[in-house]
């Protein structure tokens, strides 16, 4: 067994809260590249929300064997959760965190292949800017059978995978790690589709920076790649598009990311099935994000994005609110 007992050093720890269900196929690989990190969590709690599968099995199985995992049961709700019912299962097992004990928490999928140095590459990014809230390295896809594919330094082999196209300007969904600090500042996560993008824009808003690197050594493999899950890669697409207009994103630029996500998997159709699940929300009225602060915030960049390009609209914010995030931490 792997002890406990051991803990990184003050100022490197940091915990996982893993929200899962029905992962047997997968989980494997995520728990032993989780457990062969060169710097390992000091606590990752796995919420198991009412799996049918081998899931609790393998769980248990791991837990026995490093006592820094913690598993905690939810009943079986009959189907996978997806936004809102995710970040409840997050919740879950965020109670069972003590967030006053670790400098870094991350939510983290179960259905990821991470390279050796993964986490403590993100912390050594994250110790040399202390304004980085959140980050992540960037996923990749392969389509068809998955040998592992590893390289003798412990990095993941990319070579004839596809990347997933993941902004820099953002922290990806499937591996959210975030400073304590910017996490409790912007309230945590929503409980609704698309609190992956929400949270990092909150960030920036109260002037933190949220990236994402695509360096070999935080390069990964997501197994079950983003929108393939529950009734297909089309149903994904659409709630993309649904929590696009819940954000309040702005239309022309929304159009303009659904043309661009046309030239990659599923081409075309994607795209499209992206854009209409944003116009269908817009045509029946749907319910928006109730910080109307953010959200005229989110538009306001994406039409600065529109003009000059994504990297120069962030670059200005992060220049912009840099007095902003200096009266917060003085002292």
């Amino acid at each position: 067994m792997t002890s406990a007992t051991n803990l990184p050093p003050r100022g490197r720890r940091y915990a996982l809260v893993t929200p899962c269900r029905n992962e047997a196929e997968y989980m494997r690989r995520t728990l032993d590249s989780v457990a062969g990190q060169t710097e390992r969590p000091a606590h990752w709690v796995i919420v198991d929300d009412g799996s049918t599968d081998a899931t609790p099995a393998i769980l248990a199985d791991y837990a026995a064997r490093h006592d820094w995992i913690e598993v905690v049961q939810k009943p079986d709700r009959g189907h996978r959760a997806v936004g809102p019912g995710v970040i409840e299962a997050f919740y879950a097992g965020l109670d069972h965190v003590d967030l006053a004990a670790v400098d870094y928490i991350c939510k983290l999928d179960l259905d990821l292949d991470l390279p050796d140095g993964y986490f403590a590459g993100l912390m050594d990014r994250m110790e040399d800017d202390p304004r980085i809230g959140t980050s992540s390295g960037k996923p990749y896809f392969r389509q068809g059978a998955r040998p592992e594919q590893r390289t003798q330094g412990g990095l993941i082999d990319v070579s004839g995978m596809i990347s997933e196209k993941c902004g820099d300007e953002m922290s990806v969904g499937m591996t959210k790690f975030y400073r304590v600090a910017c996490f409790q500042e912007i309230g945590g996560f929503v409980r609704e589709v698309m609190w992956d993008a929400i949270d990092c824009h909150k960030a920036r808003q109260m002037g933190w920076i949220a990236c994402s690197w695509d360096a070999p050594e935080l390069r990964f493999e997501h197994l079950r790649p983003m929108g393939s899950s529950q009734s297909g890669v089309l149903t994904g697409r659409m709630r993309h598009g649904f929590g696009q207009y819940y954000m309040g994103s702005d239309f022309a630029f929304f159009t303009a990311s659904c043309l661009f996500r046309m030239g990659h998997p599923p081409f075309v159709i994607g795209g499209l099935a992206s854009w209409w699940g944003y116009v269908r929300a817009w045509i029946r009225g749907a319910e928006q994000h109730e910080d109307a602060e953010l959200l005229a915030f989110v538009r306001a960049y994406q039409r600065r994005a529109l003009r000059v390009g994504k990297a120069r609209a962030t670059a200005e914010i992060v220049e912009g609110r840099t007095a902003l995030w200096q009266s917060r931490t003085a002292g």
